[in-house]
């Protein structure tokens, strides 16, 4: 049995596991049903790559194997398994005015974790909650903060400070000017790493890199269905409309009258990319999300 084929018997059985996290669905709370499959397709990813990895190189020992399967959010298993002579230092495009290495650095990446908590705390305070939509959007903007860019840096500091090749998942989404740099180096590059691998690359061996990338994007659409409107048991078809809503962007962007008129560069790329990416959000964090999942976690901690 071939490489190729393999990986897509175990992505299909790893990718089943999540179905047992289902079987809580009329037993348990809607924001728990939804961390719980959040974690178990984060785990089958974890592990899918980790056996590409070993398969395709040398063995890594227990202790990093550990280490990348339950203490780093990345899926770049090549990157981090394989031992290194040192690491190869902060990606620092984010924070060029911070020297790399340094209590800056860390000074940054704790107060992003802190502004998180913050939002967070915030969203659970009376005044907050007269205004439900607003209130949920708050939280949800802290907890990304807090993990995506604050907690991860920490861990990305943390495992270059060991000499293990980390880079943080969040690279200055903000500066991008053109959706294919958003999505593809800026944004979450975790998913990215995993998309590329499992998804892009053969798919575009057999379709072309155009109907290749509009595929990812409809993967990551289906993905988040499972995450977000399943366990809200609502706006079904919302966040996939969403990330279909990013690949034609992508695809029009190469185009050559895009091209002509400045998209994918410049003031007007990053126009663009505000526009395809925060003009829809709404139907990637719909209302039913809202109110039957964030609201009644924020609820739960609030109580705690």
């Amino acid at each position: 049995m071939n490489t190729e084929t393999t990986d897509i018997s175990d992505c299909v059985s790893l990718w089943l596991l999540s179905a047992d996290t289902l079987r809580a669905w009329t037993r348990l709370p809607a924001w728990i049903v939804m961390w719980s499959l959040a974690f178990a397709i984060f785990l089958a990813c974890k592990w899918l790559t980790w056996q590409r990895a070993c398969r395709r190189g040398p063995s890594p020992s227990f202790a990093r194997s550990l280490g990348y399967l339950w203490a780093w959010p990345g899926m770049d298993a090549a990157s981090f398994l394989t031992p290194r002579g040192r690491s190869p230092g902060v990606w620092r495009l984010e924070f060029p005015w911070i020297p790399p290495g340094g209590i800056g650095i860390w000074s940054f990446a704790t107060l992003k974790t802190a502004a998180g908590a913050a939002l967070i705390w915030l969203a659970t305070l009376d005044p907050f909650t007269a205004n439900p939509l607003l209130t949920g959007w708050l939280a949800m903007i802290g907890l990304v903060f807090f993990l995506h860019f604050g907690l991860f840096h920490l861990l990305a500091l943390a495992w270059q400070r060991a000499g293990i090749h980390a880079q943080p998942l969040m690279r200055a989404p903000l500066l991008a000017t053109s959706l294919a740099d958003f999505w593809s180096t800026r944004w979450n590059t975790a998913f990215n790493t995993l998309a590329v691998e499992f998804a892009f690359r053969p798919l575009a061996r057999r379709w072309g890199a155009a109907w290749a990338t509009f595929s990812v994007f409809l993967i990551s659409g289906l993905v988040h269905e499972a995450v977000i409107s399943l366990p809200a048991r609502g706006g079904f078809g919302l966040p996939t409309a969403y990330f279909v809503v990013q690949g034609l962007g992508v695809l029009a962007e190469r185009s050559r009258w895009a091209r002509r008129f400045g998209l994918g560069r410049g003031f007007r790329g990053w126009l663009f990319v505000v526009g395809c990416v925060a003009g829809p959000a709404f139907w990637l964090f719909h209302p039913p999300f809202i109110h039957n999942v964030i609201l009644p976690m924020l609820r739960a901690i609030s109580a705690t």
